[in-house]
């Protein structure tokens, strides 16, 4: 049987299910909270607890499906050259600058706001810019692995030795889902402010793993319903890096947590929240989680 070029087109359209259909979802234990994950995690006390020290890293998501972590690179610290065999990074600049020269695109100066990303099997190396330390958001894929030049000196990893090895029939290069190389908060702020873009923004989209830019304003939302619990995810965590203003969260058996700009919400599954735009003025949390469309659990009334 042929099919007409519109009848093909139509059959391969993803099959959407009613808005509000119900169902029976499992609901496990919420609030399960195990190092190095918190509620919220302040980056002024991230910063204070390494106060005089001119490098460092603090891990704050470490999951079945991501890892984050605040890094501070002294000025002058370069990388060395390194490609993720099989996943894709991305990192939010939170202060300094920082350069990064990216296989198959011109180096380019990230600063504040910054969102830069790689994907796999694709060369890399950063250096850290200017008289400032860069203050920087690192997320990975969980298990991710790094490969070196031959010229580099990589880190000792216990149990593991390095080889020379070969590479055969690298692919560069691979963005894909209108993913890009850098992109920066205002210009993302400033299309929905204008009504270029609406909606939730996807900054990052990876088979294994996302970033969604949520912008608005409080003043523009329903009056608060103390009431609602929002919704929950049965198969993986979900969090937030605070890009901008304020944050509200109930979070099942935490309570109201308020971030602001620069700290790490993290709910795990089973877990009821209800993110909300606070304070005045714009906010904005780039939410992340393991899955493109995760799937959302309302209460059925």
């Amino acid at each position: 049987m042929n099919l007409s070029r519109t009848a093909l087109f139509a059959a391969l359209l993803p099959v959407l299910s009613p808005a509000q259909e119900v169902l029976l979802a499992p609901k496990g234990q919420p609030a399960v909270y195990t190092a190095p994950h918190k509620p919220h995690t302040k980056l002024k006390e991230v910063v204070a607890k390494h106060a005089g020290q001119k490098q460092w890293h603090e891990t704050v998501v470490n999951d079945k499906h991501l890892t984050s972590t605040y890094q501070q690179w002294a000025p002058g610290y370069k990388s060395p050259k390194m490609m993720h065999p099989d996943t894709r990074e991305w990192w939010v600049i939170l202060s300094g600058e920082v350069k990064f020269t990216i296989e198959t695109q011109q180096p380019f100066i990230a600063k504040k706001g910054s969102m830069v990303q790689v994907p796999f099997q694709t060369w890399f190396e950063y250096e850290a810019v200017g008289s400032q330390p860069a203050l920087v958001f690192d997320t990975n894929i969980a298990g991710s692995r790094l490969l070196y030049d031959v010229s580099a000196k990589p880190p000792a990893m216990p149990g593991f030795e390095w080889i020379q090895a070969k590479f055969n029939a690298r692919v560069i290069g691979q963005w894909k889902h209108g993913n890009k190389p850098s992109i920066t908060f205002d210009e993302v702020a400033a299309g929905l402010e204008s009504g270029k873009l609406k909606g939730t923004i996807r900054i990052v989209q990876d088979d294994r793993g996302t970033a969604n830019f949520i912008y608005g304003y409080n003043s523009k939302l329903p009056p608060l319903d103390p009431k609602n619990k929002g919704h929950y995810h049965p198969e993986g965590a979900e969090y937030w890096l605070i890009m901008k203003g304020q944050i509200r969260y109930p979070i099942e058996k935490v309570g109201v947590v308020i971030a602001e700009e620069g700290d790490v919400v993290y709910v795990p599954p089973f877990t009821w929240h209800a993110p909300r735009w606070w304070g005045e003025g714009a906010s904005c949390r780039l939410a992340m989680n393991g899955f493109p469309d995760i799937s959302h659990m309302f209460e059925a009334h």
